[in-house]
């Protein structure tokens, strides 16, 4: 059972995400928190898998309470939440140690998936967010180019293509639509994918993909 600490100074955001995530399958919400600083009183009292946490709030925000709860012997892994996608706070969160970082207009099985994805040592990326970050690395010219190629070269022709449209931030939804293939099928060919490049997570695959010059 995953155990979640629910984070965020409105009640009735909570509220909602408590009502999604309850339900969910192999997830359990141990405790919530209006603010960083009872966030991470709550962490060392109730040491959930993940925390869910909104970047904004009164007092400590988000922001902070991740560095502290990385920090921390007990640092749960931490996705943010939030209503903004500026690229400051999706750097910044990743440079504090965010597992995963998506915004409030996530699907409710997209969040549920997220939180499993995070707790199973993966990161998540809302897929607009990821192709923003991509976009930040964005020189085309690499000189890994030619090696990143050949790391490419493993995949199959299917895997490649959908390999490119993770690259392009589509989420596995779009990719079936864009690819006509069931999303199951879609999830199947990212895994292979990750276990044949050697890689953790999409972003990872988006970047070296970025290296390629494919996208």
């Amino acid at each position: 059972m995953i155990r979640v600490l629910l984070v965020d100074d409105e009640a009735l955001v909570r509220e909602g995400l408590r009502m999604i995530l309850e339900p969910a399958e192999g997830i359990e919400v141990v405790a919530e928190a209006s603010d960083g600083s009872s966030a991470i009183t709550a962490a060392v009292q109730h040491r959930p898998d993940v925390v869910l946490m909104d970047v904004r709030m009164a007092g400590m925000d988000g922001l902070t309470a991740l560095k502290e709860l990385r920090r921390s012997t007990y640092g749960p892994k931490v996705i943010m939440l939030t209503t903004f996608d500026l690229d400051d706070y999706v750097h910044t969160a990743l440079r504090n140690g965010a597992a995963g970082f998506l915004l409030k207009d996530t699907s409710p099985r997209e969040l549920a998936d997220a939180v499993r994805t995070v707790a199973d040592g993966s990161a998540m990326l809302t897929p607009k967010v990821t192709k923003r970050l991509i976009d930040a690395f964005a020189g085309l010219a690499s000189e890994g180019a030619s090696e990143a190629r050949q790391r490419l070269s493993v995949l199959t022709d299917r895997e490649g293509d959908v390999v490119r449209a993770v690259a392009r931030g589509l989420s596995n939804a779009e990719i079936g639509r864009a690819l006509v293939m069931g999303e199951g099928t879609v999830k199947a060919h990212v895994s292979r994918a990750l276990a044949k490049l050697g890689l953790a997570n999409r972003v990872q695959m988006a970047l070296l993909v970025r290296d390629a010059g494919l996208t």
